[in-house]
Formats: structure tokens, C-alpha cells, sequence
């Protein structure tokens, strides 16, 4: 397959998976999911432990084949399990995920950033690859504060000589602070945005 529709099956896929975060969102509020503790308990036991399986594999697909934003399933995580155990959830399906991403960027080279990600994304970051050291703390950084595609670059350092220790280290200290960051984040604009419409 070309890199050109593959890309495009990305795209797509990205727009179904904003479309059915939307649905979700849709209904959880006309079913009064984040409004009532008790609905919200009813809605997350009714699939009993395979609800944590479900979430968790869902995170996992969403940094291999990043079609639903990050920030909207960590605030999803949040909402429905509570803080805690949501954050819980959140990093080791992101956990991993970036695991598996690493592996596969390995295996296949470069081709796979050109096959899934835009050639002006990866030109965008390329020039952090032309010495290890910078990109090593470049990546450290970006995974550190959520203001980076953390997905793509989890790819492009599986293409570097980056070893799987340090990429380990990193998403086992840097990572649950942007995950945090969203989670709070996002939870205050969606408390906002809830008051404001006068849930």
C-alpha cells in the first residue's frame, strides 16, 4: 500500500474516531452519565472488569494508530472512573502503547513514519534526530509537557538509535505528568463548559 492511501485511511479513520468521541459525548449527556455519580457508577459497572479491559485496549490503539485525540480519551478516562483510578488506566494503556510503537517504528524503519504521518510533520521534528543527545532530551521534554504529537514521536524514536532503556525511563518519569496535566486540563474546561450550560 502507498504511503499517500494510507495516509488517507488515517485521516479517515481520525475523523471516525472525533465523530464517535463526539457520539459518546452526545449521549453520556443526554443520558445524564456526567451529571449523576450514580448513573455514571450504573453506566461503568454494567461491563464489570471488562470495562477496565475495554478502556484500557482502547488507549492502547489510540497511540498505535492515533485516530481518537489523546487528551479526549485521558478526560474520558477521568470522568468515568474517578481520578485515580482513571489516571491509573490511562498510563498503562498509553504505557503500553508507546511500548508497541517503539517496537514497531524498530522493526520497520523509517518507511512507517512516511506511510502513517504527514511529510510536513516529519520534517518538522526530523532535525532533532541529527544528533542522539538533543533528541533524547528534546523527547524527554515533549513527553514531560503534553504540547507535542507524543504518538509521532514516540514513532520517530524507535527510528533513532535511542535505546529501549531510555525510552522506558522516560515514559515511566516523564509521561504521568502530562497525563495528569490533561486529565486536570481537561476536567476544568469540561466542569466550565458544564456550568455553563448549566448542568
Amino acid at each position: 500500500m502507498s504511503a499517500k492511501k494510507t495516509q488517507l485511511i488515517m485521516n479517515v479513520l481520525s475523523l471516525l474516531g472525533i465523530v464517535a468521541s463526539i457520539l459518546f459525548f452526545v449521549y453520556a449527556w443526554r443520558e445524564g452519565i456526567f451529571k449523576s455519580q450514580e448513573k455514571m457508577e450504573n453506566f461503568v459497572n454494567g461491563f464489570g472488569i471488562w470495562g477496565y479491559v475495554i478502556f484500557v485496549v482502547i488507549q492502547i490503539v489510540q497511540v498505535i494508530i492515533p485516530i481518537i485525540p489523546g487528551g479526549v480519551s485521558c478526560l474520558v478516562g477521568v470522568l468515568l472512573y474517578g481520578p485515580v483510578l482513571g489516571f491509573i488506566l490511562n498510563y498503562l494503556g498509553i504505557f503500553i502503547g508507546s511500548m508497541m510503537v517503539f517496537a514497531i517504528a524498530r522493526y520497520y524503519g523509517r518507511p512507517i513514519l512516511n506511510k502513517m504521518f504527514s511529510e510536513k510533520l516529519i520534517k518538522k521534528y526530523d532535525y532533532w534526530t541529527t544528533e542522539q543527545k538533543y533528541f533524547t532530551k528534546m523527547f524527554a521534554f515533549a513527553i514531560f509537557f503534553p504540547v507535542s504529537p507524543d504518538d509521532f514521536l514516540c514513532y520517530l524514536a524507535g527510528t533513532t538509535k535511542m535505546r529501549w532503556r531510555t525510552f522506558v525511563l522516560i515514559m515511566i518519569f516523564c509521561k504521568p505528568f502530562s497525563i495528569v496535566v490533561y486529565s486536570l486540563g481537561l476536567t476544568f474546561i469540561y466542569d466550565k463548559i458544564q456550568m455553563f450550560l448549566g448542568g
